[in-house]
């Protein structure tokens, strides 16, 4: 049993919403809440004062939004922050943006406050400030707040013609993140097409796509159903929708499909990567990355079984959750574990490309 309890504050300008939060919380023995702040600068103060280990933190809020105070708590204190995120477009952008920064989760509110209540959501929300506690204590969480930098000019004119690789990537809790850092690093004329699943609810991940084309030398985009995979383009599975693939020849197509999640995950990394290995599609690399649970790891076998996949996992100390990557590495079907910041460097080498 654990002597001390996880100290949360629950920052939002709603007074609804932070009884809500604070309801739900009391219920679990190991937590307790030390405060409540309406506002980001009032958020600031109370953490500097009562030294949370978590803080759910509401995106928009007036005096200081959830952006402007992130910022400024990553650089006061080591804080495990999840986000409070409406499911609107301007809400899911800054919602990545946040995470971008250091943010460890997020958690979605509807515009119905009854959904709060349900056992699912009530659980989601203990669930990830105990993990976010378990990530702080272990000192994985990495609150630099900004490494960014914005690409320049996008050209197109540089995309191969011939796309002589499919690099699938399977990323879930800290990904947001982990993909920020790792695709900028790709030329704009990569030889390669890159699958992305992103365990992430509808409408973030248009966010999250949009963010990453920003910054990076590929193209990135949020997949459509049907659209051909083109060299130098990278591809984000839509929240709540599995990203699969049909092969016209050397063509590969998305078909994007509303079948049953798996595991509870929809998009879900196994079946991106077990329907890559029924194409007729051969050069194929697998990458594995921070995230909770098992997902991917049986879709890495099909890979490696049917193409002999080249298989490269994110290691235990830059994974903000090693879960997925531990799960890939102890079924013993990956070539190369690797630091998240030499993934892109790995693959290339792989490819014979050169950055």
């Amino acid at each position: 049993m654990r002597n001390e309890k996880i100290k949360v504050l629950i920052v939002d300008d709603s007074a609804l919403i932070r009884r809500i939060i604070q309801n739900i919380l009391v219920q679990d023995p190991d937590i307790e809440i030390v405060g409540t702040a309406r506002d980001g600068k009032e958020a600031l103060k109370m953490a500097a004062e009562l030294y949370p280990d978590i803080i759910t933190l509401d995106v928009e809020m007036p005096v200081m939004d959830g952006i402007s105070c992130i910022k400024h708590l990553l650089k006061q204190g080591q804080y495990g922050i999840i986000m409070i995120s409406s499911f609107t477009k301007e809400r899911a952008n800054e919602t990545i943006r946040a995470l971008e920064l250091g943010a460890f989760d997020f958690i979605t509110k509807s515009g119905n406050i009854f959904d709060m209540f349900s056992p699912v959501k009530q659980k989601e929300i203990i669930d990830k400030i105990k993990l976010a506690y378990r990530t702080l204590k272990s000192n994985q969480l990495f609150n630099t707040v900004e490494r960014i930098k914005p690409k320049g000019i996008a050209d197109n004119a540089g995309k191969p013609r011939e796309m002589k690789y499919v690099i699938a990537m399977g990323v879930s809790t800290g990904g947001p993140r982990a993909l920020s850092e790792i695709l900028p690093e790709f030329p704009g004329d990569l030889p390669a097409a890159i699958v992305i699943v992103q365990h992430m609810p509808p409408g973030f991940t248009a966010s999250l796509a949009a963010r990453l084309n920003e910054i990076c030398k590929i193209s990135v985009k949020e997949a459509e159903d049907g659209e051909e995979i083109r060299a130098g383009y990278a591809y984000i599975a839509p929240g709540d929708y599995h990203m699969t693939f049909d092969c016209e020849g050397k063509k590969l197509r998305v078909k994007l499909l509303k079948t049953p999640p798996i595991g509870g995950l929809r998009p879900n990394v196994d079946v991106m990567m077990e329907s890559l290995s029924e194409t007729g599609f051969e050069s194929i690399i697998g990458v594995i990355m921070t995230g909770m649970g098992n997902d991917g790891s049986k879709g890495l076998i099909k890979l490696k079984e049917r193409k002999n996949a080249f298989i490269i996992a994110q290691d235990e100390r830059t994974s903000i959750v090693f879960g997925m990557p531990r799960s890939a590495i102890d079924i013993g079907v990956v070539d190369k574990t690797v630091p998240l910041q030499e993934i892109p460097t790995c693959i290339m080498k792989f490819m014979g490309v050169h950055g």
